[in-house]
């Protein structure tokens, strides 16, 4: 059997006085699509800053590519953070690209300062992984003239540019309008049938449905059930899941109306 990417055992994390991860035990394995979903406020955005050194966590242990990010409460030192991050691509809901630089300079940056890539080779890098998203002609475009589905999928390829072994994606779509996310999605997509190892916390039940070999649901802090999406969608064991389900299913009915 395969080591674990990502091994999450009792995970505690609290905001002042409210604890925001209660318990949080989760394997990831090499490969392996896991899919988050749950309630605003249940706590995935914060378990996937966690994952990365984002955020500390006060309790339990954090293994991610066989980095111990967290333990007993102490956080990894930040040298070894940015080995943990040089492994770990992360894409926000926001796109956090620059705006003084063009595409191909956002993608080419880090390889370049961080891993110490000739320029020539990170640039094409950057021009194979735009054309990855479907971004190619965009090369020399600014962040400004671009569309918010293909800024996001320029903040894609710069992750993808650190060549990571796992990839987690915090609400990748709940910034687009809805004609744009399915370009996002189908990056995605095109990501879990080549192999990447991903952590994905998306409010798109489809998405889940077709992508996902693990389904994650968070409520309140807590894990409240997880397995595979046949049995997630079709027969969920919780009735806080149930709930959570009818509420997403019914607002993509209306929405896709």
């Amino acid at each position: 059997m395969q080591q674990a990417i990502v091994d999450v055992k009792g995970l505690n994390k609290s905001f002042g006085s409210h604890l925001v991860l209660k318990d949080i035990d989760l394997t990831v394995a090499p490969s392996q699509v896991v899919v988050i979903i749950g309630p605003s406020g249940s706590g995935k955005s914060t378990l996937l800053r966690c994952l990365n050194g984002l955020e500390t966590a006060e309790g339990g242990t954090a293994v991610v590519c066989g980095h111990l990010v967290v333990e007993a409460g102490r956080m990894m030192p930040e040298p070894l953070l940015d080995a943990l991050r040089a492994e770990v691509g992360m894409v926000f809901q926001s796109f956090n690209l620059f705006p003084h630089l063009n595409v191909l300079d956002n993608i080419t940056l880090a390889p370049t300062c961080l891993r110490g890539v000739p320029r020539k080779t990170a640039q094409e890098q950057g021009l194979r992984l735009l054309r990855k998203v479907g971004l190619e002609h965009k090369a020399r475009d600014y962040p400004g003239t671009l569309s918010g589905g293909q800024k996001q999928r320029v903040a894609i390829a710069r992750a993808l540019a650190m060549e990571p072994k796992v990839m987690l994606f915090d609400e990748p779509t709940s910034a687009l309008d809805p004609e744009l996310v399915g370009e996002v999605l189908q990056v995605m997509k095109d990501l879990a049938a080549e192999g990447m190892t991903m952590l994905i916390v998306t409010h798109e039940m489809g998405f889940a449905r077709e992508v996902a070999d693990v389904v994650v649901v968070m409520d309140h802090g807590s894990i409240v059930e997880s397995g595979p999406p046949s049995g997630i969608f079709t027969s969920p064991r919780e009735a806080r899941t149930r709930s959570f389900l009818q509420t997403m299913l019914a607002r993509e009915v209306v929405h896709g109306a």
